[in-house]
């Protein structure tokens, strides 16, 4: 019987710290860190009290998922005091290891105040080798691989008796990433039978998705693991992970049959797919949840590494700039559950139109609804920050995502920096400056997006070279000294046509809402630890919001108008948007609240009698309530 082998990926992450973030990026990782992702640990019972650390609440997921996002946060911010903390409790996991390699709790305890469980899913488990294995590019410890090692040793003997469950059963894939990551570095073959072992008792998400020529939003009453937004989220790369042992062709195929089906009968305009909090169908005012915006980044993060396809960084990018910020308040001390494309109220409302979530799923807050997005929100900048730069399969270097960042790595044996000054995505213009400490030979990859038809790229002043859209542009030069580079992306406006005859306004990677006044109400104000600035919010509307753009696909250049704004110190919040569109519409009357949401938009184009009004759009990142999908004014 031949050995297995590991496939290789078609471009290889960087070691954390190798990519920093620059301009309004580290400021945005700044705020993230001033806010509830850098403070947890110290007023949130999960955390602060975790039994992974000592304490006596949570024992499951919720350090762990946070130590997932707050370790490449301290550490790309190189924030000291951050960093303190998440060492200090890395080292406490590693010393209290378990002798059998467990590691944590052995009981399930899945929040402060639960129960404790001695039937214990391993998901637990499963999370933390993510974690070491994030920890290990940091510290570059052997004691960090050898607490993997027989972490893993000890998952292979336990699921020989207790197979994989619930949540383990269906997010199995996720230590595919631990389990190739010290293959990598050893060689033994035990680990790629271990991933053979561990595909074999969790859930088939390729086979699910293929029998499913339509998959229908989930009934109230029907709660399911196959449906869940977040194990959908995470599922988009189990088939891309499993092709590096299967070499099944197929398996990267079904990547894509999942993201259509999804994108078919549950997608967003925002890019990921709604989820309250199970799948819920295509109208604007069902939710999504926030845990389901950053897994699916994280996904699409993989996927890029493994399939190398720019149109998975085109929807990286809309996530990122859309979808995550939206999703919290400014200052990031407080986030939703469920954000809504068309989010006129942010409240506690009963019977909302959710599938399963309760009344306070979109209120921003510490932990509304429930506490896993708490525990699992800061992955979603700081990972998107160190994947913006990857290594190709022949020594070069590829921007697969955009962002204000500086990377330093060798290439063909020479020390290499680029630095990347921009304002994307609020801009079109960036400037690669390319530094080599000798003149060394290597390929420069730039991601050019599918919507930028007219990109050019321009070395070192001489003729700009037209870019295809869709496609991973190549520069192959010897490079000496500093080179700079400047890519330029055109970016149109476009409508986006939704369901009910709906269209949405685009322009390059970003969304576009209607500004919408509002005012915001503190709550639950006797509730234990919801003191400023971690406190409960509903945000209510000021403005009216429910009005038809007097828009067509044929005049688009002149019907929507665009200014630009200086990139403030909080550019995802309404009142510092770095760019604003200004487009005529007309109030729509019969288009009212239910139940705290808005309405289905109505089948358009509809009729208007009020008068012409001059709306302002802001990208979707920037609004806390809006509107994002309208109707369209019959001419």
């Amino acid at each position: 019987m031949s050995e297995l082998k590991l496939n290789p990926t078609t471009f290889a992450p960087l070691p954390l710290g190798s990519v920093r973030p620059e301009g309004w990026l580290k400021r945005q990782l700044r705020i993230q860190a001033n806010g509830i992702s850098g403070k947890l640990d110290e007023f949130w019972p999960d955390v602060m009290n975790s039994q992974w650390f000592g304490g006596e609440s949570e024992g499951w997921e919720r350090a762990p998922y946070w130590l997932d996002g707050a370790i490449p946060l301290a550490f790309l911010l190189d924030d000291e005091a951050l960093k303190a903390k998440v060492i200090k409790y890395m080292e406490y996991i590693l010393e209290h290891q378990q002798e059998d390699g467990w590691l944590g709790p052995r009981d399930m305890k899945a929040s402060d105040g639960d129960q404790t469980n001695s039937n214990y899913d391993v998901w637990g488990q499963l999370l933390a080798t993510k974690v070491l294995a994030l920890y290990h590019e940091v510290v570059d410890d052997d004691r960090v691989l050898r607490a993997l090692e027989v972490n893993l040793r000890k998952i292979e003997a336990h699921i020989d008796t207790s197979p994989l469950w619930n949540w383990g059963a269906f997010r199995w894939f996720e230590t595919l990433l631990a389990i190739y990551l010290l293959f990598e570095e050893t060689g033994e073959q035990w680990l790629l039978d271990l991933a053979v072992t561990i595909h074999a008792q969790g859930f088939d998400w390729r086979s699910f998705f293929a029998r499913f020529h339509e998959t229908k939003p989930t009934r109230k009453d029907r709660w399911n693991y196959m449906g869940h937004v977040v194990n959908c989220a995470m599922a988009i790369k189990a088939p891309g992970l499993w092709w590096r042992v299967s070499g099944d062709e197929g398996d990267r195929a079904a990547v894509y049959d999942i993201i259509d089906k999804l994108d078919d009968f549950h997608g967003m305009v925002t890019g990921v797919m709604s989820g309250d909090e199970c799948i819920a169908g295509t109208s604007p005012s069902q939710g999504t949840e926030l845990c389901a915006v950053v897994e699916y980044q994280f996904s699409l993060e993989v996927l890029l590494s493994v399939m190398g396809d720019p149109a998975f960084g085109d929807r990286l990018e809309k996530i990122t700039f859309n979808a995550l910020p939206a999703t919290f308040s400014p200052d990031m001390w407080s986030h939703q559950y469920d954000q809504q494309v068309n989010q006129v109220e942010c409240s506690v409302v009963e019977n909302r139109r959710w599938n399963t979530n309760g009344a306070d799923a979109n209120t921003f807050g510490v932990e509304p609804n429930y506490g896993c997005c708490t525990a699992n929100l800061s992955q979603g900048w700081p990972k998107f920050a160190m994947n913006l730069w990857m290594k190709t399969d022949d020594d070069g270097l590829a921007a697969v995502a955009y962002g204000p960042s500086r990377v330093t790595t060798d290439l063909a044996g020479t020390p290499v920096t680029v630095v990347l000054d921009t304002e994307y995505p609020f801009r079109d213009s960036l400037r690669f400056t390319v530094t080599a400490e000798k003149p060394t030979s290597f390929p420069l990859v730039l991601r050019i997006p599918a919507w930028a038809a007219g990109a050019t790229v321009q070395v070192a002043g001489g003729e700009a070279a037209v870019a295809t859209p869709g496609t991973f542009h190549r520069i192959e030069r010897e490079w000496s000294g500093s080179t700079e580079v400047l890519l330029t992306l055109p970016m149109a406006a476009k409508l986006t046509r939704r369901p009910n005859n709906a269209v949405a306004v685009e322009r390059g990677p970003l969304i576009y809402s209607l500004k919408m006044g509002e005012t915001w109400k503190r709550i639950n104000e006797d509730k234990p630890y919801r003191e400023l600035p971690h406190a409960d919010w509903e945000v209510l509307p000021t403005t009216p919001w429910n009005y038809a753009l007097e828009v067509d696909e044929s005049s688009i250049a002149s019907d929507v108008t665009f200014a630009e704004s200086p990139v403030g110190d909080m550019p995802f919040s309404p009142d510092q948007a770095p760019v604003r569109a200004t487009v005529k519409g007309r109030r729509v009357p019969t288009w009212q609240m239910e139940n705290g949401s808005a309405q289905d938009v109505p089948a358009g184009p509809v009729e208007c009698a009020d008068q012409v009004e001059e709306l302002t759009l802001i990208p979707y990142g920037c609004t806390n309530l809006r509107v994002t999908e309208f109707p369209v004014v019959k001419r």
